[in-house]
């Protein structure tokens, strides 16, 4: 049978149309396969193309979008950054001060707020405010009397607060543009900030290159992770410095947020909070939060350093500091739900609460931020560290690296 079509085919009149039926019908039936296989091979294209999009989608769970957000009075341009996870947390990073400007979080109902305290524009963050949301340095906390000796060498810092320097002095990290580094947006948000401090900037020796690292993670936690080196023997502290409400209320105080510190001693401060050199136990004392309790509870008992304070503006030495990252305090707010929870490699914590807020600073929703409308939880070395030999070492040498990192994670209960 196949021999016979094969003379018959190789017989065909090609002027006799009757005789190409055969080769027609065989000939569309090879067309008819071409095109089904194309359409095929497309179709497994197109859900393969389908596929990796779908793909790069949920992969890129975290977003990472830039924006405007103005020029300084000296003509640099400041952009913000804004992160966002798949659970809605939302933060705000302008690259002013490398500040925090928002962090919206959802309470125990899943509505979405707020709970950082900030300003709506730029030409305010360059006024004289609190440090709201700002990376702090050179120097973290106080250095007494702007002063401190190194190698045999005193050193004169800028003095903006009272005799002492004061968050890295008149012209802080908190007041400089930073320059963005990396941006990155997948499983985690990153926005990688540096800014070249000069040799005697402020008052401090060396060209000291900081390197800051924002990462937002899936599991609604914000790492911060500080790096720095230096030309020349100097000191080096920095934090973040956040204000908090969890109740995305800023009308309402924080009064009524209860506050953990993992600390069995605090550092007890002069009348201009600076260090008297001692560590002193919280047992018995209104300091002690090794067990959460409400801020209101004992911020204004009769207590010098309390008084002192104006409320709670100390250093808590934290316990297992040679363990290194681990879990240092925590704050609750019932109303909410909201939790916050701070990890660290540091050996101290600064709690504040907000003492000299004064109700003059405007706040986004046209009210203004009252007395211990917000507080904050800095993780850092001990204040006036350069002056008090018994304080761990806050110097930082050629050929070495500066390194640490903090985490805050929200949640609810």
């Amino acid at each position: 049978m196949p021999m016979r079509h094969i003379i018959i085919y190789s017989k065909i009149n090609y002027n006799n149309p009757y005789t190409m039926k055969p080769f027609t019908k065989l000939g569309y039936s090879f067309v008819l396969f071409g095109i089904l296989m194309f359409n095929i091979n497309c179709k497994e294209k197109t859900m393969k193309k389908d596929s990796a999009e779908i793909s790069e989608v949920i992969t890129k769970s975290i977003r990472v979008e830039k924006g405007d957000y103005g020029v300084t009075q000296n003509g640099e341009k400041v952009d913000i950054f804004t992160i966002t996870n798949k659970d809605g947390i939302v933060v705000n990073i302008i690259t002013f001060g490398g500040r925090i400007t928002s962090l919206t979080a959802a309470d125990k109902n899943g509505k979405m707020e707020n709970v950082v305290l900030g300003f709506e524009n730029l030409e305010q963050y360059e006024k004289d405010n609190p440090f709201f949301g700002a990376l702090v340095g050179r120097y973290g906390n106080r250095i007494a009397k702007g002063k401190f000796s190194l190698n045999n060498t005193d050193y004169t810092l800028a003095k903006n607060n009272g005799e002492n320097s004061l968050h890295g002095g008149v012209k802080g990290f908190d007041k400089v543009v930073w320059k963005v580094l990396e941006v990155n947006e997948g499983d985690k948000g990153v926005l990688k900030l540096s800014y070249l401090s000069k040799d005697m900037e402020e008052g401090f020796p060396g060209n000291l290159t900081t390197i800051v690292t924002y990462t937002l993670n899936s599991d609604n936690s914000l790492d911060v992770l500080y790096e720095a080196t230096t030309d020349k023997t100097t000191v080096v502290n920095l934090t973040q410095h956040s204000y908090f409400n969890l109740s995305g209320d800023f009308s309402q105080t924080i009064l009524d947020h209860e506050v953990e510190i993992d600390a069995d001693s605090y550092i007890p401060v002069d009348s201009g909070l600076i260090p008297t050199g001692d560590l002193a136990t919280v047992e018995g004392t209104p300091f002690d939060f090794r067990k959460a309790k409400l801020v209101s509870q004992d911020i204004n008992a009769d207590n010098e350093q309390i008084e002192l304070g104006g409320g709670f503006d100390h250093c808590w030495v934290l316990n297992d500091y040679e363990s290194g990252y681990r879990s240092v305090a925590k704050a609750y707010h019932s109303g909410s739900g909201r939790t916050l929870e701070v990890f660290t490699d540091e050996p101290g914590i600064q709690f504040y609460s907000g003492n000299f807020l004064d109700g003059t600073l405007p706040a986004p929703n046209g009210d203004t931020y009252a007395k211990r409308s917000g507080f904050c939880l800095e993780t850092q070395h001990y204040p006036d560290s350069p002056n008090q030999p018994k304080f761990p070492s806050v110097t930082l040498e050629p050929g070495d690296k500066y390194s640490t990192k903090t985490t805050f994670k929200f949640s609810t209960k």
